[in-house]
């Protein structure tokens, strides 16, 4: 269980009693089900609803369209229970990306047609920017978006695409107009029904790590939308994206200090009740020392982040200091699990040991959302 009662400052009490609803409802629903949505490669749609049924989904959504109108904040404690326990459930992208940029940036017919089944988890959906030779340089996409009459015509590929087998409906950013200068003035978002001819599913990709996590590759053949599907104004999806990464970087970065957490709880565990050499691996001095140093690091982990979210709550979180959470925190976070693999040993790298989960899990936390190097380029760019 993770500890909240030590310290923490970004919560009030109102926050801590949702987090009692969250934990009981992942322990009972999620937990159990863990090995066979592993298996599977992919989380039962069943539990969107079920969240989305007891607040889980999308907390921060005004109540005219179905939310409950509230802050950050329970985002950012669903955030950390999930990551807790360990279930890449998707609910982060839904809650912390896809739905502000329709708050923001949507029609109002648009937020009345999506938000309220967004809240519900009746509708499932994904941000498709990643393609097969365009990473972090989103300014190179080639999906293209052409106008035919009241009509989009869209053309191109995504992959890596989270929620991509179980989305009900896709962002996608494609270019409307491929000659403008500079290429950003170029880029839109077409929000796309996953029912739409001409939309294909690819392969639910084999990743080294969160294998219930559904990870995709899409295609566009001529998929007409109408014009009134672009989210906000033509030409400015790029700045849209470019305004959501704050909190899009410090969800990232909860969620992997609560993973983090949750490694070096379950080594200090492991490490008292193995034993060795007439006592346990936690009587030698290394292993004290290895878990000391780690707990001073995952202390001041948590303190700056109740700094980052309550900068965030307040509004004045930067894309700077959103660029150096994710940085410091996902760096943390692979120091914590490769060293905590370390003390379990041989255990530690056999599949049935939650510790080997979350090491392979990790991995992939220093390149989603912007590489770690992307990140010392942003913030060396502001000095």
């Amino acid at each position: 269980m993770l500890d909240t009662l030590s310290g923490r400052f970004a919560y009030g009490e109102d926050h801590e009693a949702f987090r009692q609803t969250v934990r009981s409802f992942l322990q009972k629903e999620a937990v159990p089900h863990v090995n066979d949505w592993e298996e599977a490669g992919i989380v039962d749609k069943e539990i969107w609803k079920k969240g989305g049924a007891i607040g889980m989904l999308c907390p921060t959504v005004p109540e005219e369209y179905g939310g409950l109108g509230l802050d950050f904040g329970y985002n950012a404690i669903v955030d950390e229970e999930v990551s807790y326990i360990g279930v890449p459930l998707g609910f982060s992208l839904q809650s912390d990306i896809v739905c502000d940029y329709l708050v923001q940036y949507g029609s109002e017919e648009q937020k009345k047609q999506w938000l309220p089944r967004l809240v519900s988890g009746e509708t499932i959906t994904a941000i498709a920017m990643t393609e097969p030779g365009t990473g972090s340089d989103l300014q190179a996409i080639r999906t293209s978006a052409k106008k035919d009459g009241n009509h989009y015509v869209i053309n191109g590929s995504k992959t890596y695409i989270t929620n991509g087998q179980n989305a009900d409906l896709i962002l996608v950013v494609a270019k409307t107009d491929p000659d403008a200068k500079p290429a950003y003035k170029g880029m839109s978002i077409i929000l796309v029904e996953a029912d739409r001819e001409g939309f294909k599913r690819g392969r639910n990709l084999d990743k080294i790590g969160q294998d219930a996590a559904d990870t995709s590759e899409l295609f566009f053949e001529d998929v007409r939308v109408p014009m009134t599907n672009c989210l906000g104004e033509e030409g400015k999806g790029f700045i849209y994206l470019m305004s959501q990464l704050p909190q899009e970087r410090l969800s990232i970065a909860i969620g992997v200090q609560a993973s983090a957490q949750r490694a070096f709880d379950d080594t200090v565990a492991f490490t008292k009740d193995r034993k060795a050499f007439m006592g346990t691996v936690f009587d030698f001095q290394n292993t004290r020392f290895v878990l000391a140093d780690l707990k001073a690091k995952l202390q001041v982990g948590w303190a700056h982040l109740d700094w980052a979210i309550k900068r965030h709550l307040a509004k004045e979180l930067t894309p700077t200091e959103g660029a150096a959470a994710k940085l410091w925190h996902t760096d943390l976070q692979w120091e914590v699990m490769d060293k905590c693999l370390q003390l379990h040993g041989g255990a530690g790298y056999m599949n049935e040991y939650p510790i080997a989960r979350m090491w392979r899990g990790a991995r992939v936390s220093r390149i989603y959302g912007g590489t770690n190097e992307i990140m010392k380029e942003l913030i060396g760019r502001s000095l």
